[in-house]
């Protein structure tokens, strides 16, 4: 697998850089890496132009003989342009995980090179139900895939060795948790009321901010904001949790979002509370508590700690290994294949 990573703009540089490594726990996957000059970023056309150039000159060379014939598959609609239909690709996937034209600072061309690549595209795999419903009406051979899981990873939390990090082993409980980017997408007036409404314990929010001011963030002595952690960490994290947090404003960035962590946290064997959001109600209701206000959501979080629902606990835990990443993965490539060889089979109309 060729991954090609989207290009970044560098001051100091006179014209385009690549770089090509090789992931040693991945053997069979490369990763090209572009840079473009800063002062010609905003020359959109150039840059498709450019990372166009880089790649191809890359498979000019013994790579490019492990990349004959390849299935193009876009996560980025913004690379729609320098590269679909010229690269001899066998068909063309685009993965929609996200409505990206929702997040704040999406470039403003992004909405037509979706719209193109969903127009073009032979396979379209949409990041949930309500974003596979509507690009459904665009690209009838749409199909609706939500997050895997690493279900042994971080099933870890429920093993009597996993350690408490530190930072958290003195903190009274309850505690309240939370890990995931940090970003606009949260709802921090929920976290502020949610602490002030449980003195007695503490809210804990693990992750790294993207996109926000830091400085902003509400600030109470028993809500923590403690950052990024290694992926490893995290099942020692959820150990300190009694219950996990999806505390997730309703706006337009999380109106078509569904959250990865929401089968991460059913592996860890917590309770979960969530806001409203759309793909979480549609798929994990029977599992996940929904708090359609504020004060709903701080009550079911107070009313978890108290009695835990154990049977949707053990519902999650039985979820998350009926959706495993293997299982996600074999899905996808199934609907690849199906396309492929019905490419193949093709009627041949008489001349």
């Amino acid at each position: 697998m060729l991954f090609v990573e989207g290009p970044v703009p560098k001051p100091g540089i006179a014209s385009p850089t690549v770089e090509i490594r090789e992931l040693t726990e991945y053997p069979n996957i490369i990763v090209l890496r572009m840079a473009m000059p800063e002062n010609r970023w905003s020359n959109g056309a150039w840059v498709d132009d450019q990372r166009r150039r880089l790649v191809n000159e890359v498979l000019t060379g013994p790579l490019g003989e492990r990349f004959a014939d390849p299935v193009q598959w876009f996560y980025d609609p913004m690379a729609v342009t320098a590269f679909a239909g010229r690269m001899n690709e066998r068909a063309i996937v685009f993965d929609c995980m996200d409505q990206l034209s929702q997040f704040r600072g999406a470039p403003d061309t992004l909405v037509a090179r979706e719209m193109e690549l969903l127009q073009i595209a032979d396979v379209v795999f949409a990041g949930g139900p309500k974003l596979g419903k509507e690009k459904r009406l665009i690209n009838p051979n749409t199909y609706a895939y939500g997050c895997g899981v690493d279900t042994e990873h971080f099933g870890k939390a429920l093993l009597p060795e996993t350690v408490v990090p530190v930072e958290l082993s003195n903190l009274s409980k309850p505690i309240f948790g939370f890990f995931g980017v940090v970003d606009e997408r949260m709802d921090y007036e929920l976290l502020a009321k949610l602490a002030d409404a449980t003195p007695g314990g503490n809210v804990v929010i693990v992750g790294p901010s993207i996109k926000v001011d830091p400085a902003t963030f509400p600030q109470r002595s028993n809500l923590h904001w403690l950052g990024g952690r290694d992926y490893n960490q995290l099942p020692n994290y959820a150990c300190a949790f009694d219950v996990c947090l999806v505390p997730f404003a309703l706006n337009a960035a999380t109106e078509y979002v569904n959250p990865t962590k929401v089968l991460e946290y059913m592996a860890t064997g917590r309770p979960v509370v969530s806001t409203a959001i759309d793909d979480v109600v549609l798929q994990f209701s029977e599992v996940v508590k929904i708090g359609n206000t504020h004060e709903q959501f701080i009550q079911l979080c107070h009313e978890q700690v108290e009695n835990p629902d154990r049977r949707a606990i053990r519902a999650g835990i039985d979820l998350g290994h009926r959706n495993t990443w293997e299982a996600v993965v074999a899905n996808l490539e199934r609907h690849v294949e199906e396309f492929l060889v019905s490419r193949i089979n093709l009627p041949v109309a008489a001349v």
